[in-house]
C-alpha cells in the first residue's frame, strides 16, 4: 500500500495520488481515509486482474460463457386457439365476454 504521500510501493498498481487524482475527474469530495481506503481496494482489484491475465493462453480461444450454447427455436406454426367460451369457462364472473374482478381502486381515482 502506498503512503501519504502518494509514492508508490513497488508492488501497487495504483498510487494514493491517482486515486486523488480519479476522484477530482469524477467530482468526488474523497477524504484522506477514503483516499487510503480506495487506493487499496484498486490495488487490490488490479492485481488480481493481473494474475488472471498471466493465466490466459495464447492457445485457448476467448469465450463469453463456458459452456457452448445455441438457440434452439422451434417453427413459428400457426395454430388455432381457445374460443372466448372456451377461456372464460373456468372463470367465477364474466361479464359482457370478460373476466370480471373486484375494483380495488376507489372512484376518485
Amino acid at each position: 500500500m502506498s503512503d501519504k504521500s502518494g509514492s508508490q510501493d513497488a508492488g501497487s498498481a495504483i498510487s494514493r495520488d491517482q486515486v486523488a487524482h480519479l476522484a477530482r475527474l469524477s467530482r468526488l469530495a474523497l477524504d484522506d481515509d477514503e483516499l487510503d481506503l480506495y487506493a487499496q481496494q484498486l490495488d487490490s482489484i488490479l492485481t488480481h486482474v493481473a494474475q488472471v491475465s498471466e493465466v490466459a493462453a495464447d492457445d485457448v480461444p476467448p469465450t463469453a460463457h463456458p459452456a457452448e450454447l445455441a438457440n434452439v427455436l422451434r417453427e413459428d406454426v400457426v395454430a388455432p386457439g381457445l374460443t372466448t367460451e372456451q377461456a372464460l369457462s373456468g372463470a367465477p364472473s364474466v361479464e359482457q365476454d370478460r373476466f370480471a374482478v373486484p375494483q380495488i381502486l376507489g372512484e376518485e381515482q
